[in-house]
């Protein structure tokens, strides 16, 4: 019998070869948010202000700027390797794959759709009917408190802290591993994350942590009854 039900994957770092999917906007509109993000580590602002500011780095290179225009930047946003074989060997395990990320929710949701996550929730960015940004984002994840997120889904699905499993790599991922009984670090950014984290896993490829959610043998099995 399996061990586990669900899965919770971070998004930035874990599925995408990027330090945030925000920051990958700021790289195609080729601006600097670092003072930005020097503020929020240092408690100067917080989230929504963090959000609001990116936001209005975009708009100043293009005040129109709508969703449809962020859409087509992620379509070329670089993903690790492996993310379909993975979600589709613990799904035919039986476990679901959620993603729980302080990303961009367009982000999160096309690589849900993409790969077939059972669910995600990310960080919004707000528009107006006409799909123009508004300024604002919506916190829908709080990036000091993961871990709320994480109790949800495993509200949502029925299971417990003990048959869950939380993947992430900074130290924004750490009150997620607190709220599973099993995390992963995946090429960890800084040393907390390792230690809070039940294994670590170093490598270009996501699936390498199957080994650790499932035995050898029913991988094995999965990944050949399952060729998607």
């Amino acid at each position: 019998m399996r061990m586990h039900d669900l899965v919770c994957f971070d998004m930035d770092g874990v599925l995408t070869c990027l330090r945030s999917s925000w920051h990958w906007i700021n790289l195609c509109f080729d601006v600097d948010n670092e003072p930005t993000y020097r503020a929020y580590v240092n408690g100067e602002i917080d989230q929504p202000e963090f959000m609001r500011r990116d936001i209005a780095l975009w708009k100043n290179v293009k005040p129109d700027i709508r969703i449809s225009d962020l859409i087509r930047l992620f379509q070329d946003m670089p993903l690790t390797d492996g993310i379909q074989e993975t979600v589709a060997c613990l799904k035919s395990n039986g476990i679901r794959c959620v993603i729980v990320s302080g990303g961009v929710n367009l982000a999160a949701r096309m690589i849900a759709e993409e790969f077939g996550f059972d669910d995600h929730v990310a960080d919004e960015i707000c528009s107006g009917p006409d799909g123009t940004l508004t300024g604002e984002g919506r916190m829908n994840v709080d990036l000091r408190n993961k871990g709320a997120n994480v109790r949800n889904f495993i509200e949502k699905y029925g299971t417990t802290k003990e048959r869950t499993v939380s993947i992430g790599n900074s130290f924004t991922d750490i009150p997620m591993f607190r709220e599973t009984g099993m995390s992963i670090a995946f090429n960890p950014t800084d040393e907390f994350t390792s230690e809070a984290a039940t294994y670590v896993v170093r490598s270009g490829n996501i699936a390498d942590v199957l080994d650790l959610i499932l035995p050898q043998e029913e991988r094995q099995s999965s990944s050949k009854s399952n060729p998607s």
